[in-house]
């Protein structure tokens, strides 16, 4: 079966060049051209991967992403935005975004960034190792459930801040650079733009720390990385 596409966006200039583009590699494609038939179709067709403009119609991008991960909806999001501003990326991110890409954009790249999401996201499963968790302090990490608990409370987290939570964890006491943690977790350079990796470890911070300004768990190694927690 091929992956399902949703294209967001009502530019139909770009609905067309999106999805041709996107039917020539293989996908099956959705068009939606504001926020509320977005959310609807998500709902009805449950899409592999929304390709989500930010300036919409009634529910902007924004909302949108901030509501489909408030629900708990396995899907991912491509945010898809004209302003070359930082904090429109940045909120996208804190808001559960898996990538961003801002217009104009050439097709050849939107399609690589379209398949490297997929491609983390339809291999999670496989290499997750069934039942193993992770215990460090009173962090609970079950890669079998996809679940995350805090002194025995579950935390909600996005698909994106699992993975790198896990991976961190997984490598607990070795010091993570940001170009690592782009290229395992994000799976794509970012021309230098690690600001991605901040937004998220930020959020992290927030969810799983008492603290998250005096960090236990996930520890900055100033102008290198992160390194977390080592028992």
């Amino acid at each position: 079966m091929p992956y399902k596409v949703l294209v967001v966006d009502d530019e139909e200039s770009i609905v067309r060049l999106v999805t041709f583009n996107l039917e020539k590699e293989g996908f099956h494609t959705l068009v939606a051209n504001n926020g509320n038939e977005a959310l609807s179709k998500i709902h009805a067709e449950q899409p592999d991967l929304v390709i989500l403009d930010l300036m919409l119609p009634g529910l902007d991008g924004l909302e949108v992403c901030r509501l489909v991960r408030r629900e708990g909806l396995p899907v991912a999001v491509i945010m898809l935005t004209a302003k070359d501003q930082e904090i429109d990326r940045v909120l996208g991110l804190e808001l559960g975004a898996d990538d961003y890409i801002t217009k104009p954009f050439s097709p050849r790249e939107l399609v690589a960034r379209v398949k490297a999401v997929l491609r983390r996201t339809s291999t999670r499963e496989e290499i997750r190792q069934p039942s193993e968790r992770i215990k460090i302090g009173t962090l609970n990490i079950d890669s079998e459930r996809h679940e995350v608990k805090v002194n025995g409370k579950q935390v909600e987290l996005t698909p994106k801040e699992f993975e790198l939570l896990e991976f961190l964890a997984r490598n607990a006491g070795k010091v993570m650079t940001r170009d690592v943690l782009l290229n395992h977790i994000w799976d794509y350079t970012y021309d230098g733009d690690t600001r991605i990796v901040d937004v998220h470890v930020s959020h992290l911070r927030e969810k799983i720390e008492a603290n998250p300004k005096s960090p236990v768990y996930i520890k900055t190694v100033r102008g290198v990385g992160y390194k977390f927690h080592e028992e």
